[in-house]
C-alpha cells in the first residue's frame, strides 16, 4: 500500500536531509535536479520530503518560480528495487483517458528519478467524512468507469494465474508463517489451496479491464481548483484483469471501514453506471456482488501477507496495525459463502477470533 505525497516536512528538515553525505542517492537526485532547474524554474532552496510509502520509493516536494506550477513532486525510485517505466506508461494512459494524474515533466529512468506535477497535499483519506463521502466516492466510481472504458488487451501486464497465485502465497508465507509463527498442517494447507483455486477461477472468469490495483482513498485526491474528478495516484502496478478488482478495493479500504449498507449503495451506483456505459458487468447484480466479494477476498489475503512482509523484511511496522481490518473483511466474506466457509474456520483456528458476517448467501 502506497501513497502519493500528502504531507510535507519543513524546508529546514529537507536541507538537513539533502545535505546527508551518507545518502548517495539523495546527492545524485540533487545533482539531477540542478541539471534541470533552469527549464522548470526550480527553487533549489525550497524542497522537502513529501512522503515515503510501503515500497522503496520516496517523494519530495520542490518549489518552482513558474506560476503555472508553484510546486512540483520529485520521485526517487531506486532501480534495483523499482522501475519507473510502468509509472510513465500508465500516467500517459490516464492522461489519454482525460483523467487527473501526475504528469511526467522530466525523467532519468536509468537513475530512477522523475519530476511530476503536484496534485496537492490532501488525499481522500485526509478529507472524507460522513457529509462528503457519497459525492467523493461517486466521483471516484465515475472516474473508474472512464478508466475501464479505455481498456484493451496487450497494453498492460496480464493479471493472470501466476500473478494471482503469487499474491495469494504471501498470506501463508508472511502472515501465517512469519507473523503468526504458525506452520500449516497438511490438511490446513490443502484447505487453503482449494480456496485459492476457487478465488483464482472466479477472478479469471470475469471480463477483463484496466486495473489500477490499489484504487483506494489514500491514492485518490479531491482535485485542484478548476479540475473535475479525483486525482489518481500510485498507479504504476496497473494490470489488465478482473473487472471488479478496483471497485471492491475502493469499498474495502486498508485505512477506512464502511458499513455494509453504504457499500451496497455505492456498488449499486457503480453497477448501474457501468452497465449504461457499456462495460461488461454481470446483468445479475447478485452475481456481480459475489464476484466483487470473492475478488476482494483474494486482495484481503494478499494484503495481510504484504503488510507482514513490509514489517519483517523492510522494517516498516506501522502497516501491521491495519491487519485486523483485513482479517475482518476476509472472515466475513469467507463465512458468507458456503464454498468459502472452510477458510473462515481456518482463520478462526489461526486467530482465535470470530466476526459477525451480516448478510449471507
Amino acid at each position: 500500500m502506497t501513497a502519493h505525497p500528502a504531507a510535507s516536512a519543513s524546508v529546514s528538515d529537507a536541507s538537513h536531509a539533502l545535505s546527508n553525505a551518507t545518502d548517495s542517492r539523495l546527492q545524485a537526485l540533487g545533482h539531477w535536479l540542478a541539471s534541470i532547474a533552469e527549464p522548470f524554474a526550480l527553487d533549489m532552496a525550497q524542497w522537502a520530503p513529501a512522503s515515503a510509502d510501503a515500497s522503496f520509493r520516496r517523494y519530495f516536494r520542490i518549489g518552482s518560480h513558474d506560476p503555472a506550477h508553484p510546486s512540483l513532486i520529485v520521485m526517487d525510485a531506486p532501480p534495483p528495487q523499482e522501475d519507473c517505466r510502468p509509472f510513465v506508461h500508465v500516467a500517459q494512459l490516464l492522461a489519454d483517458a482525460g483523467l487527473q494524474a501526475p504528469k511526467v515533466l522530466a525523467e532519468d529512468l536509468a537513475q530512477g528519478f522523475l519530476l511530476l506535477t503536484d496534485l496537492g497535499r490532501e488525499t481522500y483519506l485526509d478529507v472524507i467524512n460522513e457529509d462528503n463521502a457519497r459525492p467523493l466516492m461517486r466521483a471516484a466510481l465515475d472516474a473508474l468507469i472512464v478508466w475501464q472504458m479505455q481498456s484493451r488487451p496487450d497494453v498492460l501486464p496480464a493479471y493472470d494465474t501466476a500473478l494471482l497465485q503469487r499474491e495469494l502465497d504471501l498470506f501463508p508465507d508472511w502472515y501465517v508463517g512469519k507473523h503468526l509463527k504458525v506452520t500449516l498442517s497438511a490438511d490446513q494447507r490443502a484447505t487453503l489451496d482449494r480456496i485459492n483455486q476457487l478465488l483464482i477461477d472466479s477472478a479469471l472468469a470475469q471480463p477483463k479491464v484496466f486495473v489500477h490495483r490499489d484504487y483506494m482513498p489514500r491514492n485518490l485526491m479531491p482535485g485542484l481548483p478548476g479540475t473535475t474528478g479525483p486525482g489518481i495516484l500510485d498507479f504504476q502496478d496497473a494490470v489488465y484483469g478482473p473487472l471488479t478488482y478496483d471497485v471492491i478495493s475502493l469499498m474495502r479500504d486498508a485505512f477506512l471501514s464502511w458499513d455494509e449498507e453504504r457499500q451496497l449503495d455505492w456498488l449499486a451506483y457503480y453497477w448501474e453506471r457501468a452497465r449504461k456505459a457499456g462495460l461488461p458487468v454481470d446483468a445479475d447484480f447478485g452475481e456481480f456482488y459475489r464476484q466483487a466479494e470473492w475478488m476482494g477476498l483474494q486482495r484481503h489475503l494478499k494484503v495481510l501477507g504484504i503488510f507482514a512482509r513490509i514489517n519483517y523484511r523492510d522494517g516498516k511496522p506501522r502497516y501491521l496495525a491495519d491487519t485486523p481490518r483485513f482479517l475482518g473483511y476476509a472472515r466475513k466474506v469467507a463465512d458468507r459463502y458456503a464454498p468459502l466457509r472452510p477458510l473462515a474456520q481456518l482463520l478462526d483456528a489461526l486467530t482465535g477470533q470470530r466476526t459477525d458476517v451480516g448478510y449471507t448467501f
